[in-house]
C-alpha cells in the first residue's frame, strides 16, 4: 500500500503530537496501522515534517532518525501520546508526565551534537514545550479519528483535527442517516 506524508497527517498543531498520530485508529486494536513499522515510512515521515508540519521552521529542517535510535523514538511517541492523550482527557497523572520526561530525557541524552536536528531530538524539545507550557483547554483528541491535536482557534471551538477530513466525514455521515431517516419514514 502506498502512503505518503500529506499535510492532512500534520494536522496537530505540534510535531510532538504529529508523531504520536503516526499510530491511525490507535483505539481500535483490530484496525490500528502503525505508520513508523515501515522504516521507509518513518524516514519520509522526517520529509513530510520539512513540508507540512506546523513548527517546522522552530526546529529547522530535521533529519531522519537512525536505524540504531528508532527503538527509543517509539518509545517517546508512546510516552508523549499516553501523557498528553490523559491531559486531554482531563486524566492527568504525574507518573505519565515522570514518564515522558525520562523518555525525553534519555533522547535528548543520546543526541548528536553537530548542526543537524534528528527527528527524534526535535520530537522531545516539542514534547517537553507542550508539557512545559500546558494549555488544556487547548488540547483536544478529535471526535472521529482519535488523533491529539492544539486547538489554535481563537474561541477554541475547534472540534476535528481537520476540517477536510474528519470534519467532512463527520458532516456527511450525520446527513446521510437523516436523509435515510426521512425517507423511511
Amino acid at each position: 500500500m502506498t502512503f505518503s506524508w500529506t499535510s492532512h497527517r500534520f494536522a496537530g498543531g505540534s510535531l510532538a503530537l504529529d508523531v504520536a498520530n503516526s499510530v491511525v485508529l490507535r483505539p481500535d486494536a483490530s484496525r490500528r496501522i502503525d505508520r513508523f513499522a515501515d522504516a521507509a515510512a518513518m524516514d519520509a515521515f522526517a520529509a513530510g515534517v520539512n513540508r507540512h508540519c506546523a513548527e517546522r521552521d522552530v526546529y529547522g529542517p530535521v533529519a531522519p532518525v537512525p536505524p540504531a535510535g528508532r527503538a527509543r523514538f517509539i518509545g517517546l511517541r508512546e510516552a508523549i501520546d499516553r501523557h498528553f492523550r490523559a491531559e486531554a482527557s482531563g486524566n492527568g497523572d504525574p507518573a505519565l508526565l515522570a514518564d515522558l520526561l525520562d523518555a525525553i530525557s534519555a533522547t535528548l541524552r543520546t543526541s548528536r551534537g553537530d548542526k543537524d536536528c534528528l527527528l527524534d531530538t526535535a520530537t522531545a524539545r516539542s514534547a517537553l514545550f507542550l508539557a512545559a507550557n500546558p494549555q488544556p483547554e487547548r488540547l483536544k483528541i478529535c471526535p472521529n479519528c482519535q488523533w491529539l491535536f492544539l486547538d489554535r482557534s481563537r474561541n477554541r471551538s475547534r472540534a476535528w483535527c481537520d476540517m477536510a477530513v474528519c470534519g467532512n466525514r463527520v458532516k456527511a455521515s450525520r446527513h446521510y442517516y437523516r436523509h435515510r431517516e426521512e425517507t423511511v419514514q
